[in-house]
Order: C-alpha cells, then structure tokens, then sequence
C-alpha cells in the first residue's frame, strides 16, 4: 500500500463504532484513518459538501445504513400498510442520486446492501410474494441499488446479508440496539470489516495472483505412486470423493476469474500427470495448470524456481498442501508466500478455500478469462526459445506486434486493473482507482495510453501502460507499466520509444521518468539503466532529449495508429 494515506469515513443510521475500531485495528492492512459521524446524519452528510467531515477529503467512505431509515416506502411496508413497488423503487432510486452526489468528495464507496429488520414479523406464506413480502421487497431493493451503481466508477455494494449469516442466530441483539443504537454483534461487524479491507487491498493491487497445489491428500485422496490413480478417492458416491471433487471445482472457478494454478509436489512426474488426465473424476486437467514442479526436491526451492520462471513475485503466491511439515518448511524459507492453515479433514477444503480472502476482484476482464490459456501459450513460446537456441533468432521468431491507444472508457477497467496489480515492470507502483486514474487523465496536459501485444502463438491482449504529463517544455513519464508475461521481449523499449516520439510531437524538448524503488520493481530500474536514457543517480531519474530519435526494435511491428491524437479524453 505504500505510503498512500487511507482517510475512511463511516456514514450510518445506526451507531457504527464497532466496525470502525475494526476497520482502524485489522492485522492484515491497510492502515485506515477512521473518522465516525454521529449516526442518523446520513441524509445531511449526503446533501451537504461543505459539512465539515469532507474537509479532511476521505479517499474511502461507507454509507451503511437501515432500509427503513432511508426508504419511507419501506417504513409502510413494515407497518403492514400497501406498498406500490413502483414508488418504492423509485424512493431507492432518489436515494442512489444522493450517493452519487458524494463523487468528487471521496474516491471510493461502500454501501452495503439492506437486510431486514430482525424484529419484523414476517409470515412464511407471503414472504416471498414480490408485491407484500418483505424478503421479496429487500431483495428488490438491493437489486436496484445494485444495478443504479454499477456503472459508476468507484462505487461497491458489499453483501451484508452473508456477514449476518456468518454471525449465525447472534448477530442481532434487541438489547444492543435499545441501550447504544448498536443492531449488530461484533460478529458481524468484523466480517464486515474483513470484506472491506480486502477490497481496499484489491483496489490498490494488493492480491494473489496464483495458488501453487500439492497432489496426494490435497487434489485427491489417497497416495497416487502407492495406490495406483484408480484407487484415489475423488468424486464418486464417496463424501470424501465428492469434498475433493467440490474443492477443485471451486480452484476451476477461481481459474476462470483470473487466477493462476501450479502443481508443486513430491512424486514421479509421469505418475502423477498420469493420474491428472486419465482420472475420470478429475475437474481439473493439465491446461488447467500454468506450471509444474513434480520431483523430489525440496518444495520451497521448486516454488521459488517455478515463480520465477513465469516471471511473477513470491508476494503473488498461495501455497496449499495437507502436510503441516511442508507448510511450515515454505514458511520459514519463503515468507513472502502466504501458506494458510489447511483443514485436516478433507470435507473442509472447499469451504477453506471460499474463505481466503486474497483473490477478490472488482472487475473480471477478458484477460483475466484467459490468463491461464496465455500462460499455456507461453510454455509453447518458451519450447519454441530452446529448440531455437538463440534469443534474437527466438524473438525475430515471434512476430510480434505492438499497438497503442488513447485511454478510454472501454479500456478503463483493465487499464486500471494492470496499474494496481503490476509490480514488477512498473516504474512508480502508482495505485489509483478507476475514478482517480478518470479524474488524472482528463486533464489538458496529462496523457495515457494502453498498449496491446500479439505474435504468432496468440494474442497477450492489454499488456502495458504509458502516461505522460507536459511540464511547460519537458514531459514526465509518470507511469511505466507492463504485464510480466509480456517482459524480456524489447516490448518495453517500444514503449520508450512511443513515449519519446508523444514528446516530440507535442513539442517537448526532454521526457524523463523518475524512478520510485519498492521491493519488488527492480526489474523495472534494469530495464531504464540499459535503455540508453541518460541516468541521473542523485534523482533516480531517467532523461531523454526528443532531438535523438529513439533506437527502434527490428523484430517488432508497431501499430502507433493514433501517435500524435491526444486530444481525446476520458470523460
């Protein structure tokens, strides 16, 4: 998270304290400055701009409130009287104009969603009749809220409906609520607060990107190089077969978000790949995995060399696996890897997976889709650079082709999806939600552009980023940014290229980029030290003059179709 300061304010009808000493408290981070308004001043601090709480600009707000207490259709509803559907929607749509008026105040909102009032009495028959239940008029309303928020960047309804069920039959206390304003138990504040921390983190690109597997006892049941892949325990009529056959089809919906799979296992590989595709219970078949370390070494040592093969960081890895020993062993020799506690009963597996918290994500793109297919696509590449030999002959090889353009409201998502999460190649590790990257673009003087990649294995789809911002007669290069299955293929010299030529057709005489160190963007300081930029140590600072054409890539195509068109804005 960096130095960013993380101001949140807590809006609510109800006295909301407990979950902002959670918000304020939680281990994992970010670190939150919390601010609390007295409760039941939700629609004055909706209405009012220049109420005092927004003079402290909060980057983070959540607005949680009781249906009733914002919903006057809904107070008659709970009275017993007759509700027009229609008004009552359209009471929810005027509340969701008010919570669009917070744009400009505040980056980012969270409102979780209404839930009924425990001490309503509902009847069973007509609970869910959609003009008279009052289940059915929830779910209504949470659904256009939902749909009236959706497209308006920086704007997330949360479930609170599951953190009450988490809580289970405590998580509303009469007597809470008399004595102190207080509807919920701790319980379910500090689910509450778990979802929204982790959605912070994921806004900001703090996430894991992949989950490195062991095989025997943690896809399967049973011993493959003992018991034959025949004998394993997976699916079946077993309640283990099925518990091992529900934890991979969770890993499969976890793939199709974006997330990347890896084996890391002690057994004969032949065995074991074997087992993997000729099982008939098996969800998941050897496409499904990005990489594979099946011997008998130390397993620390097969997941430090298979990250690094496929170019990602420690920090973006899970490990699962049965055996304490071994999960303590990559503990202690790669900290950087988060290594969960695993259920010694299989029938938990599914459900331990559905509760690490590290893979959520606020837009599903189609790069996401099919990252697992691109880094399959990669393994080909890299047969192709071996049987090869020679790296300029592998790249000549390639056929690759650069293209640009503008950023726009299409690309938005993904554009800001790869600033948050890329770490390595990326020059300041700048993080902004898709509402602070709008309002940084659209002005005069500030530029951005994407980059798409193909060659002849495949399409690599949005894989980098350049932004610039004039400064009278120089231009600095604020973010340099490109996906890590796209590096060590001249892409990102193209890029610098790109980016001096924008200078010189804007008029510039110099474009440099000052370099912000992490411990993760090294790769990124290599690459502009042997760029050719001249370097300037005391800075960390990078300088080209745009009356030296920049050195181009032979091997590359580029498709610069709207070079020198940077009038169009995002907006």
């Amino acid at each position: 998270m960096g130095e960013r300061v993380n101001r949140c304010l807590c809006i609510s009808s109800f006295n909301i304290n407990n979950l902002a000493g959670y918000l304020a408290s939680n281990e994992m981070g970010p670190a939150l400055d919390v601010t609390v308004a007295p409760y039941g001043q939700v629609m004055q601090l909706l209405v009012d701009p220049s109420h005092d709480l927004w003079l402290e600009k909060p980057n983070l707000t959540v607005v949680w409130t009781q249906p009733e207490a914002v919903i006057a259709a809904f107070q008659n509803a709970l009275r017993g009287e007759s509700v027009d559907v229609e008004a009552l929607m359209a009471d929810v749509d005027a509340f969701c104009q008010l919570l669009l008026h917070l744009q400009g105040r505040t980056t980012t909102v969270f409102v979780p969603s209404w839930t009924i009032p425990p001490s309503v009495n509902r009847s069973p028959l007509i609970d869910l009749d959609e003009n008279i239940g009052i289940t059915s008029l929830v779910m209504q309303m949470n659904l256009r809220l939902a749909h009236n928020l959706k497209e308006t960047p920086g704007y997330f309804v949360l479930d609170a409906q599951r953190w009450q069920q988490v809580a289970g039959t405590g998580a509303y206390s009469a007597k809470l609520w008399y004595l102190a304003k207080v509807p919920f138990s701790h319980a379910v504040f500090k689910e509450a607060a778990k979802d929204i921390t982790s959605a912070i983190r994921t806004l900001y690109g703090d996430v894991r990107k992949m989950i490195i597997l062991d095989l025997d006892n943690t896809l399967w049941g049973g011993i493959v190089g003992d018991d034959g892949w025949q004998n394993l325990i997976l699916g079946g009529h077993s309640p283990w077969g099925e518990a091992y056959r529900d934890f991979q089809l969770g890993l499969q919906a976890l793939k199709r978000r974006g997330v990347l799979l890896a084996i890391v296992s002690k057994n004969e590989e032949s065995v074991a790949l074997d087992a993997i595709q000729r099982h008939p219970e098996m969800i998941l078949k050897a496409d499904d995995f990005v990489g594979w370390k099946i011997n008998w070494r130390s397993k620390a040592e097969n997941i430090a060399e298979l990250v690094h093969e496929l170019n990602l960081g420690l920090q973006s890895v899970v490990f699962i696996d049965d055996n304490p020993v071994e999960r303590d062993a990559v503990r202690q020799l790669l900290p950087e890897v988060l290594v969960p506690e695993w259920p010694a009963d299989s029938l938990f597996y599914a459900q331990s997976l559905t509760e690490l918290r590290c893979f959520i994500s606020n837009v599903v793109s189609d790069e996401d889709r099919e990252r697992a297919h691109m880094y399959a696509v990669e393994r080909q590449r890299q047969q192709a650079r071996a049987e090869i030999g020679s790296l300029a002959d592998w790249l000549e090889s390639l056929d690759i082709h650069v293209g640009s353009e503008l950023l726009s409201e299409s690309n938005l998502p993904r554009v800001c999806q790869l600033l948050n999460k890329t770490n390595q190649m990326n020059m300041t590790t700048r993080r902004l939600s898709e509402t602070e990257l709008m309002a940084w673009a659209a002005e005069p003087t500030h530029h951005m552009w994407a980059f798409r990649v193909t060659d002849r294995f495949g399409d690599l789809g949005l894989t980098g980023i350049v932004s610039l911002e004039q400064q009278r007669n120089r231009g600095r290069i604020v973010d340099f940014v490109l996906s890590c299955r796209a590096m060590g293929r001249n892409i990102e010299e193209v890029m610098l290229g790109f980016v001096t030529e924008q200078a010189r057709a804007l008029g510039l005489s110099e474009v440099y980029g000052a370099y912000v160190p992490t411990d993760r963007n090294k790769p990124c300081f290599d690459l502009l030290k042997r760029s050719g930029f001249v370097f300037r140590e005391n800075r960390l600072s990078f300088h080209w003059s745009t009356d030296l054409p920049y050195p181009t890539v032979a091997h590359v195509t580029v498709e610069f179709e709207e070079l020198r068109d940077s009038s169009r804005k995002v907006g």
